[in-house]
C-alpha cells in the first residue's frame, strides 16, 4: 500500500512538471531560460532542457543563436544558485552520495580544476553532474573560474543541439537521443586533448626563454 502511494505521489509530481515545462515551452528563448534555470537548479522537468532546446530551434531555425544564449545563460544561473546553496550548507549538500562517490569528485576537482567543470558540462544524462556542482559550492571552488568554463561548456552543447535541430528536422530527437551520449564524450575527449596540448605549448615555451 506504501509503495503504491509513493508511486501514485510521483507521477503526481511529474504530471506537475509536465505542465510546468509545456507552459514555459510557450514562451520561447524565455521559457527555454526557466527550464534550464530550474533543471540545473535541482528541479529536473521530465524530457529536460536538451529536447525542448532541440523542439524549438526545429521549429524557428533563424533563433537557434538566441535560444542557445538563453538556454546557456539559464543553465549558468541555475548552476550557480545550487552553487551557493550548497556552499551555503557545507557538507551537508553532499550526504545523498556515497563516501567514495564525493572522494572521487572531489579528486577531479583538486587535479583538474577548470577543465574537470568545463568537461561534466558537456557530458549528457545520464552522468552525475549535480554532485560536481555541488561539490564546487561545497569545496569553494572560484566562482568565476566556475561560471566561465561552465557557461563554455554549456554553449558548446546546447549549440550542437540547436544544429542538429536544423539539419535534421524531425530526425533531430531521435538522433539526440541515440548518439548523443557518444558526441558529448567525444567533445570533452577533445576539451581535454586541447587542454593537454595547451599545458605542453606552456612549457615548451618557458623552456626557450
Amino acid at each position: 500500500m506504501e509503495a503504491i502511494q509513493i508511486s501514485s505521489f510521483w507521477e503526481n509530481i511529474t504530471s506537475v512538471l509536465t505542465v510546468i515545462k509545456d507552459f514555459l515551452i510557450a514562451y520561447g528563448p524565455l521559457g527555454l531560460f526557466g527550464i534550464t534555470l530550474l533543471d540545473s537548479a535541482l528541479i529536473p522537468l521530465p524530457a529536460g532542457p536538451d529536447v525542448v532546446m532541440i523542439i524549438l530551434s526545429r521549429g524557428r531555425p533563424g533563433w537557434v543563436l538566441i535560444y542557445a544564449a538563453a538556454a546557456t545563460l539559464g543553465s549558468v544561473i541555475g548552476c550557480l544558485i545550487l552553487y551557493y546553496i550548497s556552499r551555503r550548507a557545507g557538507r551537508r549538500a553532499l550526504e545523498r552520495f556515497s563516501e567514495k562517490k564525493q572522494a572521487r569528485v572531489k579528486e577531479l576537482i583538486d587535479r583538474y580544476d577548470l577543465l574537470s567543470v568545463l568537461v561534466v558540462s558537456v557530458l549528457p544524462p545520464p552522468f552525475p553532474f549535480k554532485i560536481f556542482i555541488i561539490s564546487c559550492g561545497v569545496f569553494r571552488f572560484s566562482v568565476v573560474r566556475f561560471a566561465v568554463a561552465l557557461a563554455f561548456g554549456r554553449a558548446v552543447r546546447f549549440l550542437l543541439e540547436g544544429y542538429l535541430a536544423v539539419t535534421y528536422g524531425d530526425q533531430a530527437e531521435y538522433l539526440f537521443r541515440q548518439y548523443f551520449p557518444w558526441v558529448g564524450l567525444g567533445l570533452a575527449f577533445l576539451i581535454i586533448l586541447i587542454f593537454i596540448a595547451r599545458v605542453f605549448w606552456r612549457r615548451s615555451r618557458r623552456q626557450e626563454f
